[in-house]
């Protein structure tokens, strides 16, 4: 324990709070809450864990080099933090969602005088209705075109205004009954904003009070003889009814809960959420999750509870739970603060159909983490094939369970980066990537280039104490792949001896053939195109371009005197300024929108000493050419005049070697040889000049 951090043990607060434990490295191997700072996080380094994960972080108590935390009001805002900062760092030691940056939700643009009905992946406080977090993006998909077919709705992203006409006819959506028209006003700002509410009423799972206003409004349509109207509204309530049926849950009618089943195997658990409203079930989703071996049972539980409500648009009443948990005080005083001050109790149910249902839902996830382990294996087997057939393709001992590959980037000659992307076990690990800024060779020089990097990367795991943090950074790989041919492996080769590295496997990947070049073979390997092993090369390959061409487009290492695109804001307070002109995606340095006439004297100094010794009779142009084009460039061949033919002419004889070119739409202009001066104009043939 350092100075530092044995300080900071003493000054604990004995309030409710949450605390992050941060490695050397900086980063945040665990985030945790407690009602009492002072007592929960001490009792880490104590003898006896009084924590339950107490055994679990002790493996790495002495890697803590630092504790942060942050004081609440109360346990319940320490559990809604304690969500935030696992979602943010991603801490190994937590039982944290997978996926949990981009759960989608359903969004209702409250604001707009029309609002639209649409999915997002995130939470804006801007006075809109959300209604989430699902599972999936299908799940998403399936609600919305529910409720599309049911009441339509707009979709799209115009600007509509109540009173204002947004647009001189409708898009298809309209001619098909999938909205009402709001940008042609062909419906009342009242009567979208009432098909909202039911829209919020449906996704609410209060599908029997739609039904009844529904009701009410057929029967009001038919007493005024608005028999079509009452048709349409009838086939929408009997739709309704069908979707309740297929969703209604007797057992719980007029209930408000959820109920979690939970799978666990290996690092994976799966929970399986029913959420029932009203005795509808309108919610049926998987979510997965990161948990330790060794983390019980009733940590995962508390922890997806935790996770899951702080963002979730809709807390129940009751939400019960396969096992009885410890806090479980501390998560319903945090669920009813996430309800507005209305309780919300955790139950565990004994008997009855709460019981089958809940058994129900683990079986659920149960086959749910089943799949996805079969998923994993198979991809797993195909990624260990991969690395075999490899090995056996360059020769090695074994499958390469570490490999790195490296590639020099460069802009027009300057700022060179060479980047290191590392695969273990067949998968990217991001966290060990590095970028060298090369510093000693000047120029595009690939083969030195690679050198200074492998000196530098190589010279680092050399100098690392064993078993450190630094040397664990810089593990020995066991192949390295160059992103060249027979050049760069040479001159990789002779940094690897030069450091003593003789027996390190070393291989060039060449981008033209997608050959592999080995050390003084003069043949290179060529793997079948269908063979994983050239797929996971390329992988490899295509990942260190990546990661080496982002470095000099952010700007990281450019020099003061190097020439960048001006971004576009810059473009456009210098839309004046000729060398901004024109596309930003084709910009380059002093380069401007050419003007019509520079355009014809290019077309002169160009065309003219061409079409001069082989002049053909007739030429046909597009009917939208610019006549002053043609005429310039007529004027600088001598005995030339231009004269409009008939549009009967589809195509025109080309006497150099007989052929026939036809022309969509075209204009025909014949050429005679006629004495003219540079200072007259040309005439079509009936005096009038152009």
């Amino acid at each position: 324990m350092t100075p530092d951090l044995e300080a900071t043990l003493k000054k604990l607060p004995d309030r409710p709070g949450v605390y992050l434990m941060r490695d050397a490295r900086g980063e945040v191997v665990y985030v945790g809450k407690a009602q009492s700072l002072r007592h929960r996080v001490r009792s880490y380094w104590q003898k006896a864990s009084g924590p339950m994960e107490g055994h679990r972080i002790r493996a790495v108590i002495d890697r803590i080099a630092d504790v942060e935390y942050t004081m609440t009001d109360s346990v319940s805002e320490a559990l809604l933090l304690e969500a935030s900062l696992i979602k943010r760092y991603r801490p190994r030691f937590n039982v944290r969602l997978k996926d949990d940056k981009s759960y989608p939700y359903i969004k209702i643009t409250m604001a707009d005088d029309f609002p639209r009905v649409e999915r997002t992946r995130k939470l804006v406080e801007d006075g809109s209705r959300y209604f989430g977090p699902y599972a999936s993006a299908s799940s998403v998909d399936e609600s919305m075109n529910l409720v599309r077919r049911l009441f339509p709705f707009r979709t799209c992203t115009i600007d509509i205004k109540d009173g204002e006409r947004a647009l001189a006819r409708p898009c298809l959506l309209y001619h098909i009954k999938r909205c009402q028209g709001p940008c042609i006003e062909a419906v009342s700002k009242a009567d979208y904003g009432a098909q909202i509410s039911q829209i919020e009423l449906f996704l609410e799972g209060r599908q029997e009070t739609v039904v009844k206003a529904l009701d009410l409004e057929m029967r009001a349509a038919s007493d005024r003889t608005d028999y079509e109207r009452a048709a349409v509204v009838r086939d929408k309530v009997r739709a309704i009814e069908r979707t309740m049926e297929s969703q209604k849950m007797a057992a719980f009618r007029r209930t408000e809960l959820d109920l979690i089943g939970l799978a666990r195997q290996d690092n994976q658990a799966a929970i399986q959420l029913f959420a029932i409203r009203n005795g509808t079930m309108i919610g049926r989703d998987v979510f997965l999750l990161d948990a330790a071996r060794e983390a019980p049972d009733e940590e995962v539980l508390s922890s997806f509870i935790e996770q899951f409500y702080a963002r979730a648009t809709s807390v129940p009443h009751q939400i019960f739970v396969p096992l009885a948990l410890p806090d479980a005080s501390d998560l319903e005083a945090f669920l009813a603060v996430r309800r507005g001050g209305h309780p919300s109790r955790l139950h565990v149910p004994q008997r009855g159909e709460k019981r089958e249902l809940l058994a129900l839902a683990t079986r659920n996830a149960g086959e749910t983490l089943a799949r996805e382990q079969a998923r994993w294996l198979a991809d797993q087997g195909k990624t260990l094939g991969a690395l075999e057939e490899l090995a056996e393709a360059l020769g090695l001992p074994g499958p390469p369970m570490r490999i790195e590959c490296y590639d020099i980037s460069n802009v027009q000659g300057s700022d060179s980066v060479g980047s290191m992307v590392v695969f273990e076990e067949g998968k990217p690990r991001s966290g060990e990537y590095r970028r060298f800024r090369i510093k000693t060779v000047v120029g595009a020089n690939d083969f030195a280039s690679h050198q200074e990097v492998l000196r530098r990367r190589f010279r680092r795991a050399r100098s690392g104490e064993e078993g450190n943090d630094e040397e664990l950074r810089w593990a020995m790989p066991d192949l390295v792949i160059i992103d060249g041919g027979k050049g760069q492996v040479a001159a990789a080769k002779e940094v690897l001896d030069e450091l003593g590295l003789h027996d390190l496997p070393l291989a060039g990947l060449a981008k033209e053939r997608e050959e592999l070049f080995l050390p003084g073979e003069s043949t290179p390997i060529v793997l079948p195109p269908t063979s994983t092993a050239l797929y996971l090369v390329q992988r490899l390959r295509d990942e260190a371009h990546r990661f080496a061409i982002t470095y000099p487009r952010s700007g990281a290492g450019r020099c003061s005197g190097c020439s960048a695109p001006p971004s576009g804001s810059a473009r456009r307070r210098s839309s004046r300024s000729p060398q901004f002109q024109g596309s930003g995606r084709h910009w380059r340095p002093g380069s401007r929108r050419r003007s019509r006439p520079e355009v014809a004297s290019s077309f002169r100094a160009s065309a003219a000493p061409v079409l001069a010794g082989r002049l053909p009779p007739q030429i046909l142009v597009p009917r939208a050419h610019p006549t002053d084009l043609t005429s310039r460039s007529a004027r600088s061949w001598r005995n030339l005049s231009i004269r409009h033919a008939p549009r009967e002419s589809r195509a025109i004889p080309d006497h150099t070697d007989g052929r026939r070119v036809a022309c969509a739409r075209p204009t025909k202009i014949e050429l005679q040889e006629r004495q003219c001066n540079m200072g007259e104009g040309l005439d079509n043939g009936g005096g009038r000049r152009i």
